[in-house]
């Protein structure tokens, strides 16, 4: 049996219908050696039975990784799911992102020790969200341009992610003023590397703890590579009722520190009391 060399964690809380959605689109893509681990941040029954349920359906090894709900954990259930990967790579991403049938072959195509990759998203409106179905999702639909502006998409530039490939999605990657960073929804990198810098800040709630993640492996020499053009994902709407100001100035605080005083590890990760 061959060994499974690539580990995507999604995180998740209580959002069931979301997550359905995001796992039919795993379910079709073009690399297949991969297991699922679903990081969840206390979420009820619902979402256990929707992944004991996803398990008969799909030859896809997951694993489901939870703790009780305290509250906006998100970064110490990453953490916990990054050691339950199994692979020496690691894909993340979100419980509420579709991906295209390529976005995990892309992350493999592009893969470069000494290298973590900053993938992008596309963001749809609630209306558009809810209107995406099983089907849209198998066949492909819901990333064909025409059937998104038939469903209600505007014109955007922002479109051409989408759909871009090829040539097109080089250009673009090369060109885009947006900075390459570890994003929280579409980014992979070493599983040794993440370990390194000793994972994600337990400290940081909401806003941020995936880029002070990729602050970190930049300061530990770790350099980052755009596909935000190449690995697509779809982003479906919904509320934050987490977010609050007084976390995303702690936030910024922490990760001004990191980078002020150059960090490349925390005391607050993988393993507690780490030096920094």
């Amino acid at each position: 049996m061959k060994a499974i060399d690539t580990s995507v964690i999604l995180s998740t809380y209580n959002a069931e219908e979301w997550l359905k959605k995001v796992l039919w689109s795993y379910t079709v893509q073009t690399y297949r050696n991969f297991e699922i681990v679903i990081a969840d941040d206390g979420s009820g029954e619902g979402t256990k039975a929707l992944i004991e349920e996803f398990k008969s359906k799909t030859e896809i090894p997951i694993k489901h990784v939870w703790h009780p709900d305290r509250g906006f954990q998100k970064s110490e259930i990453l953490n916990k799911a990054i050691v339950a990967t199994e692979s020496d790579y690691i894909v993340m991403s979100d419980g509420d992102c579709i991906v295209r049938e390529d976005f995990i072959e892309k992350h493999v195509k592009y893969r470069t020790y000494g290298y973590f990759l900053s993938g992008g998203y596309f963001k749809l409106p609630m209306d558009l969200s809810q209107k995406i179905e099983k089907e849209d999702i198998l066949t492909g639909h819901c990333f064909n341009l025409k059937w998104l502006k038939k469903n209600g998409l505007s014109s955007s530039f922002k479109n051409n992610k989408i759909d871009a490939h090829g040539f097109k999605s080089w250009i673009l990657n090369l060109l885009t003023p947006t900075s390459a960073t570890w994003n929280g929804h579409n980014s992979s990198g070493w599983k040794k590397d993440i370990l390194e810098v000793n994972g994600f800040d337990e400290r940081m709630q909401y806003g941020g703890q995936d880029r002070e993640l990729g602050e970190r492996l930049m300061n530990f020499g770790i350099r980052a590579k755009q596909i935000r053009y190449s690995a697509i994902c779809l982003h479906l709407d919904h509320s934050r009722g987490y977010k609050n100001q007084v976390s995303i100035d702690k936030n910024l605080a922490i990760r001004k520190a990191t980078r002020d005083q150059k960090s490349t590890t925390t005391a607050s990760g993988i393993k507690k009391n780490s030096s920094s």
